[in-house]
């Protein structure tokens, strides 16, 4: 059964189509757009303008639906319009002007969801997941293989580039208050005080551009999945507004995260404080995520596919 997975997410918008069968999915194709939904949020709404380039992109998913017999289709939207005070009205003109439904999916219901696809690729039976998306991130203590805390901090790449960073690369001051607001989203986390954890699972699209950048500078092969924490200062450094950037350190940057120019820094800020917050030594990135554990959870299972 071939079925689309559209995730409008605070960065960017995605459109997968799968090929489900027999419980196992194999994904054919996949579009994006770089939108920044987060960065169209003004005094807690959803500004129109954002709402019209996300209906155009919509649209444009669904004529190429529509030309390819898809009609299996299941959109859902997360921190951006989850938390917009107008999200229900948002969701109407979604609804009306594309003919597409969209799901919110709450902070629980995307960590859920990150686990679920997660646990299908890694091997650790307890350990600490992260999804840094653009204006959230959710974080998953799991034991024995099973959920043991989650919890969703309103906080995202894009949502500290928006608030902190006035050009494209951050300064040392502004990386220092990015750096304060993600300590003082975590310690009120009462559930997680006191758990250290070695590695921690990154999934998204923060984490794969880190990757990418981080298996660039360090001359590691393109397929490398482990970062040590401790390089992380050298990057944020490297890559510091007020700092001498080298043409060289510039070229790395542009062809490795072309896409996340002004976000990637701010995201690498927000993981590493998370790590080092978790005693965590590597950081390790994984290709399967929140869309997957969609798939499993609400499609294969539910439908027993």
């Amino acid at each position: 059964m071939l079925y689309a997975i559209i995730d409008i997410g605070s960065s960017t918008v995605r459109m997968a189509v799968y090929n489900i069968n027999y419980g196992k999915i194999e994904m054919l194709m996949k579009k994006k757009h770089t939108l920044g939904l987060a960065a169209y949020v003004k005094d807690g709404k959803l500004q129109q303008s954002g709402i019209d380039k996300l209906c155009n992109i919509l649209n444009e998913f669904r004529d190429f639906l529509n030309d390819f017999r898809i009609e299996n289709v299941s959109a859902f939207t997360t921190a951006a319009v989850r938390n917009a005070k107008n999200s229900s009205a948002v969701i109407d003109e979604l609804q009306s002007r594309t003919h597409i439904p969209v799901r919110i999916i709450t902070g629980d219901e995307e960590a859920e969801f990150d686990f679920i696809g997660v646990m299908r690729e890694i091997s650790a039976k307890t350990g600490i997941i992260i999804d840094a998306g653009g204006a959230s991130t959710e974080v998953i203590y799991y034991k024995n293989s099973a959920i043991e805390k989650k919890t969703s901090i309103p906080l995202g790449a894009l949502l500290l580039h928006t608030k902190y960073v006035e050009d494209f690369l951050p300064s040392s001051d502004e990386i220092s208050d990015m750096q304060k607001e993600t300590i003082a989203a975590l310690l009120p986390l009462k559930d997680f005080t006191g758990i250290k954890i070695t590695n921690i699972c990154g999934i998204g699209g923060t984490a794969k551009s880190m990757r990418l950048l981080y298996n660039n500078i360090f001359t590691l092969p393109d397929a490398n999945a482990c970062m040590e924490v401790k390089n992380f200062d050298e990057i944020i450094n490297r890559y510091t507004r007020d700092q001498q950037m080298t043409q060289e350190h510039i070229v790395t940057l542009l062809k490795t995260a072309p896409d996340r120019l002004q976000t990637i820094i701010p995201g690498i800020v927000l993981i590493n404080t998370v790590c080092h917050h978790f005693g965590a030594d590597h950081f390790i990135y994984s290709d399967t995520g929140m869309r997957e554990g969609f798939i499993y959870d609400q499609i294969i299972n539910k439908n027993k596919l």
